[in-house]
């Protein structure tokens, strides 16, 4: 029988950049759930992979698809899957976890040490199909715009970070005005922050973020953050701090402004070691907790919220055809851009 093949993006290359390729469909096993994908969105972990960075080399090998931001409906159901039906709107969580450590058994798997993501360590989404686990596969209400929900894997790491401590009458800071730090500032003003306040460097983005409800957008060239303060009349500090730039820089200014027992979310991840006071975060009584990923009912609380108002669709600022993927990570790697996403619903 001859093999059906399809269109992804693929990894061609040890060394910058992606291809569009014609690969084998894959096929759906026991448990397995076959997607049809409809739409795709660009992340940053793409972005990396493109560069071809250290991490990507150590996880990506050179003729895999990529992608993990995505929404399309169910093609085939593999044997002893049930619950689904073939034509149901669906996207997936990315982490494809073990089911049997600790922390997968206490209902925290967005900490299993044997996590293999889809589009890093396997294929992934960027692609006419796919084909994940049935534990992975999440429902999704037609009504919500499939714009949205294509990037709802960067959404839910937005607010896994966010709802991460008591927000409502909060004094927020967020570090870092890329598109996850600019969905949280939505989600924080959804939930009743008294003020979200929000640094980066880059006014583009920083305008972006004003579209989704800051009270204000610092740019740290030129903006005093203390005057900031003052005027907001934060006295004592932020309450609640999310670190999403992975700048050593952004996360001491942070600590700087904390109110004691403060809460810090860490999200960003730093390319090299830098040095901190530790008795700063000690003898003030800050709260600092890594995030990684989604929890597992992060993925309700998006849904839930995108349908009681929050509106998410400033955040996209690029949309193309699948085969005009160099102009969405052109757009993504220029820095002037928010969420890009790709149409895999019709064939040039």
């Amino acid at each position: 029988m001859e093999q059906k093949m399809m269109d992804a993006i693929i990894k061609h290359v040890d060394g910058e950049g992606l291809a569009l390729a014609r690969v084998p469909v894959p096929e759906v096993g026991p448990g397995e759930v076959k997607i049809k994908i409809h739409k795709t969105a660009i992340c940053g972990t793409d972005v990396h992979i493109y560069d071809w960075t250290e991490w990507s080399k150590q996880h990506v090998h050179v003729g895999q698809t990529i992608g993990h931001e995505y929404v399309g409906e169910i093609a085939e159901l593999g044997p002893g899957v049930t619950g689904f039906k073939v034509g149901q709107r669906v996207t997936g969580e990315g982490h494809i976890t073990c089911g049997l450590c600790r922390n997968c058994q206490n209902g925290d798997i967005q900490w299993c040490k044997n996590t293999v993501s889809v589009g890093v360590d396997r294929n992934g989404a960027f692609a006419e199909y796919l084909v994940i686990p049935a534990k992975n596969v999440i429902p999704v209400d037609p009504e919500l715009d499939e714009d949205v929900v294509a990037f709802f894997d960067a959404f839910g790491n937005a607010t896994h970070t966010a709802l991460m401590w008591k927000m409502p009458g909060e004094d927020v800071l967020i570090t870092g005005a890329g598109p996850i730090g600019i969905i949280a500032a939505g989600i924080c003003r959804f939930v009743g922050a008294r003020r979200v306040v929000i640094t980066d460097m880059n006014d583009y983005r920083l305008d972006l973020a004003k579209k989704m409800g800051v009270d204000v957008a610092v740019n740290i060239t030129r903006d005093d953050l203390g005057q900031v303060m003052k005027d907001l009349k934060i006295m004592e500090g932020f309450d609640v701090g999310l670190e999403m730039s992975g700048s050593g820089a952004a996360l001491k200014q942070m600590i700087s402004v904390m109110r004691n027992g403060g809460k810090i979310s860490l999200l960003g991840l730093y390319s090299a070691p830098f040095q901190f006071d530790m008795n700063e975060i000690i003898n003030r009584g800050l709260g600092v907790q890594g995030i990684y990923g989604r929890r597992m009912d992060n993925w309700h609380q998006m849904a839930y919220m995108v349908q009681g108002g929050l509106d998410l669709t400033p955040v996209i600022t690029h949309r193309f055809h699948y085969t005009d993927f160099q102009k969405g990570f052109d757009a993504m790697k220029s820095g002037y851009s928010g969420k890009v996403v790709l149409d895999w619903t019709t064939k040039k």
